[in-house]
């Protein structure tokens, strides 16, 4: 049996719900003469067959036909007025909504004259009110058909989001200039927003950024940037980065290998370290010469003719049989200089004595 309401009226006592529909789903039975309470910042609104009949401000009122003229079209005079007519009432809160949220889902992607292409991210609050619950209801309730508070809060969202990222895509600063540009920015997004929420009956108050900030891939791209900036030198930085890991290669390669292993890759590690070291220190004085080479390469080995014992090239006497090493043998045909250790000349093949 359907329920016939005499008394309509609803508290909000969280005062967070922008719209109240009675009954919560279908339509209702009103009879004439049922008394309607509209509360200080409500306005009631009838709606019947995609049609809002009339709005009531607050105070009681009694449901007749001279109340809601429209009402002559739905009921049939014969019943002496007490037919109850289906419709649903629309209590809607027209006080001003404070501290809504709103922030863009996914990263935004934009143009950044300094660092390139960066992905950022925005939040911020605003805050608005129903200046037209007749027209609210018609296009955000009706045609929308919204009434739950989260998805009129959604849709009022994504209105902000799109007008922000079209701002944020139009303003050329970049991503280190825009915290200076919040309140601007804010009043930007109002400005393009604000006929949009007027369409719907609404009043778009003020708009508030909060925070501008970038992903994590930009934000590591950035941190990067600012220590390179702290060194000042990209080149002196380049051979910081390799210096530290060639030593953390060295030590890779000692802990995986013997005993002896580590000690020899440690240690490589330890002097590589020690020359980039050097090379760095040189590298960041005013005015140093930047060099390519941190060490000069060895010089080969002397080879002694008589063991064939590898020898430092400035070694005069063989460290394994004491044999003289004597200077270059010069060719007597061709002048050529050839190794001590040479019987035959390298440029013309005369045997050299």
């Amino acid at each position: 049996m359907a329920r016939i309401f005499d008394v309509i009226e609803h508290l909000d006592p969280s005062g967070r719900e922008i719209v109240h529909r009675i009954p919560e789903s279908g339509s209702g039975d009103f009879r004439l003469g049922s008394q309607l309470i509209v509360r200080e910042s409500q306005s009631a609104v009838f709606f019947r067959d995609g049609k809002a009949l009339d709005t009531f401000g607050s105070g009681r009122h009694t449901l007749s036909t001279a109340n809601i003229p429209l009402l002559i079209d739905l009921i049939s005079i014969p019943f002496s007025g007490q037919t109850p007519f289906k419709a649903e009432v629309y209590f809607v809160n027209m006080k001003e909504f404070l501290d809504l949220k709103w922030g863009t889902p996914e990263p935004i992607a934009l143009r950044d004259k300094e660092l390139g292409l960066v992905r950022i991210r925005a939040f911020g609050t605003y805050s608005m009110q129903v200046e037209d619950p007749q027209l609210f209801v018609n296009k955000v309730v009706g045609a929308q058909s919204l009434y739950d508070t989260t998805q009129i809060g959604n849709y009022l969202r994504s209105m902000i989001v799109s007008k922000t990222v079209d701002l944020m895509g139009e303003t050329t600063a970049s991503l280190f200039d825009m915290p200076r540009m919040y309140e601007e920015l804010g009043a930007g997004v109002r400005a393009k927003t604000s006929e949009d929420f007027a369409n719907v009956g609404l009043s778009l108050k003020h708009v508030y950024v909060m925070s501008i900030s970038p992903t994590d891939e930009t934000a590591s791209a950035i941190d990067e940037r600012a220590q390179m900036g702290a060194i000042g030198d990209m080149q002196a930085y380049l051979q910081f980065k390799a210096a530290r890991a060639m030593g953390d290669a060295a030590q890779s390669s000692g802990e995986a290998g013997s005993l002896a292993a580590a000690g020899v890759g440690l240690g490589a590690g330890v002097g590589v370290g020690a020359a980039m070291a050097g090379a760095i220190t040189e590298a960041m004085k005013p005015g140093a010469k930047q060099e390519t080479a941190l060490a000069p390469q060895a010089a080969e080995a002397l080879a002694c003719p008589n063991c064939g014992t590898a020898n430092p090239a400035t070694a005069k006497f063989c460290n394994n049989c004491g044999t003289k090493l004597s200077g270059k043998i010069t060719c007597p045909n061709c002048a050529h200089e050839n190794p001590p250790e040479s019987s035959f000349c390298n440029n013309c093949g005369t045997k050299l004595e």
